[in-house]
């Protein structure tokens, strides 16, 4: 059987219990004081009735909280409404109880009231019978108020431990609601924790690519200015080239013959005296091919 099954039927039976005592209480007030017989005979004060009759209503209020707390834990929804409508009839219960005590309060006081003029008019009979009867009740008064006195005092106390002893569950429920959000906040620092690792695992890998990126750019930069040096170069050089060929042409051309006035008289071959005086023959380099090194 489930633990919450055990506990509604626990607080049943403890109710049922309590139920039956605290009404026996009340019944024992109601009667309270109606002859001097039962007074007598009664071991038990009114006060301390009351107390008792009031420690049994406490003990159901506190099994009616304890099962409002177990019905929503039960397992099944009939089992539930079942709890939730026992409920009900126990706040009715209790409710009757209350009022009951009451009016068995305003009973009790009635028959005292009654009793008290019963004993005045003994008393005030005069003769020996009400003499001892004057002693008696002079001595029970006494023993009657030192033990009201201490059944007072035992009374507070039992209230006392009571008030600890809830207190000391609450506490309890607290810690107990502390620790299962504690126990909430690890598994989600667990889970932060996994993605924080992610995290830091990008992370390095990113920045591992920016210094391999950084690495690439920094050789492209050189590859290129390596090639601009070069091409610049070879540029550099096929315009000197250039210049010695166009000045060698210059030269060349600075070297032709000039025709002298007399010559046509003297009857000098003009044509071999433009061979005599030409230049020698200069195998003068042509241009080479100019190449586009880009």
């Amino acid at each position: 059987m489930d633990e919450v099954v055990e506990a509604v039927e626990k607080a049943k039976k403890e109710w049922d219990e309590a139920y039956a005592k605290t009404q026996e209480h009340i019944k024992a007030i109601e009667n309270y004081g109606k002859s001097r017989e039962e007074k007598e005979k009664s071991s038990n004060s009114l006060q301390r009735l009351n107390g008792l009759a009031q420690d049994g209503l406490n003990l159901l209020n506190s099994l009616h909280l304890k099962l409002d707390l177990l019905a929503p834990q039960l397992p099944t929804s009939d089992q539930v409404q079942s709890a939730q409508s026992l409920l009900q009839s126990w706040k009715k219960e209790y409710n009757n109880l209350r009022l009951s005590l009451r009016n068995a309060n305003l009973q009790a006081k009635a028959n005292m009231r009654k009793a008290a003029q019963e004993e005045r008019e003994l008393l005030l009979g005069g003769g020996e019978e009400s003499t001892i009867r004057r002693r008696n009740l002079q001595t029970k008064a006494g023993m009657t108020s030192a033990a009201e006195s201490i059944t007072e005092s035992l009374r507070r106390t039992r209230q006392l431990m009571v008030q600890e002893v809830e207190r000391n569950a609450s506490t309890l429920m607290t810690f107990d609601e502390s620790t299962g959000v504690l126990r909430k906040a690890e598994s989600e620092y667990k889970g932060h924790r996994s993605l924080l690792m992610r995290t830091r695992n990008l992370l390095s890998t990113m920045q591992r690519q920016d210094i391999i990126d950084r690495v690439i750019l920094v050789l492209g930069l050189i590859l290129f200015s390596c090639a601009v040096l070069y091409v610049v170069s070879k540029r550099i050089g096929l315009l000197k080239l250039q210049r010695q060929v166009t000045a060698a042409i210059k030269a060349g051309m600075a070297r032709q013959p000039e025709i002298r006035p007399g010559a046509a008289e003297d009857g000098v071959n003009l044509a071999q005296v433009y061979r005599d005086n030409a230049a020698p023959n200069m195998e003068v380099p042509l241009q080479r091919p100019m190449h586009d090194e880009l």
